[in-house]
C-alpha cells in the first residue's frame, strides 16, 4: 500500500541550497520531491532570530510580506521526520493554509502544510521582515547549524513568551 502523500510549504533552512535541505533529499527520512517555487497567498512576518539565526515564520497573517518558498510532496515518513526536525508541535505548529505553486507564467492555489512560530515574544514583530529567506543572504545573519550549538543555549526560550529579546 502506497504512503499518503502531503504537500509541504518550506520557506527557510530546508529550501534549495540551504543548510537543512538533506533532510529533505536523505531517503531514510523518507520521500520528499519538490514540486516547485511557491508563494504564501497571505502576509506573513518572516524574520531571522535568536543566537542561531532561526528563521521564523510567525502566525501572525496579514502582518509583514507574501514570502516564496517551495512546496514538495512528502510520504508520512518523511512529514514525520520533518516533524522532529521542526520539533512539532512543543516549538512549532503545524498547519494547512494555502499558496500559490508558480508554474511558469501561471498560478495555482493549493493547499499545503507549513510550520509556524505560533507563541512568540512580542520583539519579533519588530525586526525586519523578508520575503524570501536565503542563509547568507545580504542580511549577515548566517544560520548556526545544530550540530555547531552550544549545547546549553535554548533558541525556544530566546524566542517564545511574552518578554522582549
Amino acid at each position: 500500500m502506497e504512503s499518503e502523500k502531503h504537500k509541504v510549504f518550506v520557506y527557510g533552512t530546508l529550501k534549495e541550497g540551504e543548510p537543512n535541505q538533506h533532510w529533505l533529499t536523505n531517503k531514510e527520512n523518507g520521500s520528499a520531491k519538490l514540486i516547485g517555487q511557491a508563494t504564501t497567498t497571505q502576509e506573513y512576518p518572516l524574520v531571522i532570530a535568536s543566537r542561531y539565526n532561526i528563521p521564523f515564520l510567525l502566525d501572525k497573517p496579514g502582518v509583514g510580506k507574501v514570502v516564496t518558498g517551495e512546496i514538495y510532496e512528502v510520504d508520512e515518513t518523511m512529514l514525520k521526520n520533518l516533524d522532529i526536525l521542526e520539533d512539532y508541535p512543543e516549538w512549532y505548529v503545524r498547519e494547512k493554509r494555502n499558496f500559490l505553486l508558480k508554474n511558469g507564467m501561471v498560478k495555482t492555489e493549493i493547499t499545503g502544510w507549513v510550520y509556524l512560530l505560533k507563541t512568540y515574544k512580542d520583539s519579533l514583530l519588530e525586526l525586519p521582515f523578508m520575503t524570501e529567506y536565503k542563509s547568507k543572504g545580504s542580511h549577515g545573519l548566517v544560520y548556526c547549524e545544530p550540530m555547531k550549538r552550544d549545547e546549553a543555549y535554548d533558541a525556544c526560550a530566546d524566542v517564545q513568551g511574552t518578554s522582549n529579546i
